[in-house]
């Protein structure tokens, strides 16, 4: 019995720790095509047919099932890397040089590094199109750089 409860002890935190890691965003694939209802658990539907399938993977890399090539890699430590440094970063943008800028566009995964950070400076204006730019805004905005 001690066992049981146990193993469900466990399982309520696997599944309580699935359920707040759920978004209503679970990316493109076949299960967002063929599940088009909101909520947790329609979420958890779509993202087990987008894994169990494998067919997230190739719409990624062809631009089918609803995925779009983005250009630039926005995950979760970039977002919070220019959120906790705006200030920097937009004076480093605007000099076209610094240590933050550097971590940005290695945390991005540009190619063309140097090219990168002429095209933020040369588009400055762009990228900080009001004095109250927010991350979401800035990193919006490099994408289409």
């Amino acid at each position: 019995m001690k066992k049981f409860l146990g193993s469900l002890a466990l399982a309520s935190i696997l599944v309580s720790s699935a359920f707040a890691a759920a978004n209503t965003n679970v990316g493109c694939g076949l299960g967002s095509k063929l599940i088009d209802k909101q909520g947790l658990i329609w979420n958890l539907f779509q993202i087990t047919t987008n894994g169990t399938s494998g067919n997230q993977t190739f719409g990624i890399t062809s631009g089918t099932s609803g995925c779009q090539y983005q250009g630039l890699v926005m995950d979760t430590r970039t977002q919070e890397f220019v959120a906790s440094n705006m200030d920097t970063l937009s004076k480093e943008i605007a000099q076209g040089k610094g240590e933050s800028l550097d971590t940005f566009v290695e945390l991005l995964q540009v190619e063309d590094k140097e090219g990168f950070k002429l095209a933020l400076q040369e588009n400055y204006n762009k990228l900080y199109a009001s004095k109250d730019a927010q991350m979401a805004d800035v990193l919006s905005n490099a994408a289409t750089l």
